[in-house]
């Protein structure tokens, strides 16, 4: 369990591994005070550097520690782990910009697949209010992923839809990651900055974006401020319909809306089947 990683089949391995090291030294002014640092032997980590040795496990987890990447991202193929570095390498201390956060998220979407740009668009969004149960919201969505980098923003108008008076209107930007073929959202309330909602998507596979089918973790606007779980549906809105019209189409509705497809009430229906132990998605 402590000797060297990689083996004789695994060349490729030593090869990338010692790439993927030198590249990470390279942000450091010399080789010298990455070894004192590291509190490693200058001469033996020349040699992981030259691909003549590799470390034992006990190091390498030092050294990942060090440069604040995983393990087996340092033997990644050299190609992946450059890209992964490529948004923003690590700084001195292994932060970015000193904040230790943004280089949990810059590897979050260097993993995200470029597949996110395939759902770029507006959506209505349906799910039961957290804030007046029983009623459903429809709420505006667009998804944008522009350089390498996935975001929405959601609009949620809390009035019965139609409604003249003056509404509360709720405003979230968030992240978005493609991962393993799940997508994650993650945003916070823009207007009051007092919120931040989960959701996690099913993807479809079709060669037309129809439908997608989530959960969502958030809170109510409620004085009693619950966390709440909910089934929700992204409907893709036709590209003709101006911002304008569709948020017109935006508020609280009844259940009994003849607007709302029975489909889509069937897939954000909040009920447990007898037996079962977790909150999941009814797929559309």
């Amino acid at each position: 369990m402590g000797g060297p990683i990689g083996c004789k089949k695994a060349g490729i391995v030593t090869e990338d591994f010692h790439r993927n090291l030198r590249l990470l030294s390279d942000h450091y002014k010399s080789v010298a005070e990455v070894c004192r640092r590291l509190g490693v032997n200058r001469s033996q980590y020349n040699k992981y550097l030259s691909g003549k040795s590799l470390p034992s496990r006990h190091v390498l987890k030092r050294i990942c520690d060090f440069f604040g990447v995983e393990e087996h991202e340092i033997l990644l193929p050299h190609a992946r782990f450059a890209e992964m570095l490529r948004i923003t390498p690590p700084g001195a201390d292994g932060t970015v910009d000193g904040r230790p956060y943004l280089k949990y998220l810059d590897r979050l979407f260097a993993r995200s697949r470029t597949d996110l740009a395939d759902y770029e668009g507006f959506y209505f969004e349906y799910s039961y209010s957290m804030t007046y149960p029983g009623m459903i919201l429809r709420s505006l969505f667009r998804l944008s992923a522009a350089a390498g980098v996935g975001q929405y923003q959601r609009i949620e108008n809390m009035a019965p839809r139609g409604q003249r008076r003056y509404s509360v209107r709720c405003k979230y930007r968030g992240l978005a990651f493609y991962l393993n073929d799940r997508i994650f959202l993650v945003d916070y309330e823009s207007v009051t900055g007092n919120e931040i909602s989960h959701t996690v998507l099913y993807p479809n596979y079709q060669s037309r974006v129809t439908r997608l089918s989530g959960l969502k973790l958030g809170v109510s606007s409620g004085h009693r401020r619950e966390p709440l779980c909910a089934r929700i549906v992204l409907d893709p809105i036709d590209p003709s319909t101006g911002i304008k019209a569709a948020l017109r189409q935006c508020g609280l509705l009844e259940p009994e809306d003849p607007d709302i497809g029975p489909d889509i009430k069937a897939s954000i229906a909040n009920t447990m089947d007898d037996g079962a132990h977790h909150f999941r998605v009814v797929a559309t």
